[in-house]
């Protein structure tokens, strides 16, 4: 029996809004249930996000039934959004890629236009058409994902975020840290794994779920806001510039593919299949 244990779920239902932490969540073969699957376009239809706008981290959308989102932020009042099961399909570009999703009730428009003090709109993405392969050098025919960065999740583990705060608390930006899981929006944090161990993981049981590692986590300028204030700093990216360098990218976490489906829990085992 493996000593690692699920220790919380995330999902972030508007792509590079605050996590909602959950109980459970159903794995879908593109992600699990409500993550990323609405985004904020600009007025030139790219995907905004954290790395443009850091106050995004301050929005909330927390999932309702049917795929709906409440949303809340500092100085607006709540608003609920519907799926748009007829809104209009516009072409929208995510990472310099052609995606085409459902633009939301014009209130959300109005919504996020305030919040960001630019011309934004809300988009959805999940009709089956719609989604995105995954980055066909990592990926098995067939795989789609969301609106995530490119993977449909994301796993991290507190051993290794511990041994990276010891990084950071011996360079010269220490009074950064220690830095919490947040800065690194992981859909699956693991107790009980040796740090980096995760590193060698091809394969992965989370409950009753399989998962295939894709690949390595190269991380972005995201992991440096402050997911409370938005405020950005250097940390862990200094950091891990020194000690987590991998073919070029600065790397925490590991993408997974769902080879199987079904509900993860917190509390659930996490076994190593290969």
């Amino acid at each position: 029996m493996s000593n690692m244990r699920v220790q919380s779920l995330h999902v972030h239902p508007v792509k590079s809004l605050t996590g909602v932490d959950l109980q459970e969540a159903a794995v879908e073969p593109w992600g699990l249930a409500a993550d990323r699957r609405w985004a904020v376009l600009g007025a030139d239809s790219k995907v905004i996000t954290q790395r443009e706008q850091p106050r995004l981290a301050l929005a909330t959308a927390r999932p309702l039934g049917g795929g709906a989102v409440a949303l809340a932020g500092p100085g607006l009042g709540g608003l609920t959004v519907e799926v748009p099961a007829a809104g209009e399909v516009v072409p929208f570009l995510i990472f310099g890629k052609k995606v085409e999703g459902r633009l939301a009730d014009p209130a959300a428009h109005a919504w996020f236009s305030a919040y960001l003090g630019v011309p934004a709109r809300l988009v959805h993405l999940d009709e089956p058409e719609h989604r995105r392969p995954v980055d066909p050098e990592f990926a098995l025919p067939g795989e789609t994902v969301s609106l995530a960065d490119g993977y449909p999740l994301l796993v991290a583990t507190l051993a290794s975020l511990d041994a990276l705060n010891a990084l950071v608390a011996q360079g010269d930006r220490a009074a950064e840290g220690p830095l919490p899981m947040n800065r690194f929006r992981p859909n699956v944090v693991v107790a009980g794994a040796t740090p980096w161990a995760e590193d060698g993981w091809r394969r992965l049981a989370i409950g009753g779920v399989e998962f295939r590692v894709a690949r390595s986590c190269g991380r972005c300028v995201v992991t440096t806001t402050d997911q409370e204030t938005a405020e950005r700093g250097k940390e862990p990216l200094r950091s891990l510039a020194r000690h987590r360098r991998q073919g070029g990218q600065l790397i925490f976490g590991q993408l997974l593919v769902p080879v199987t489906l079904g509900t993860i829990r917190t509390g659930d085992e996490v076994r190593v299949l290969a």
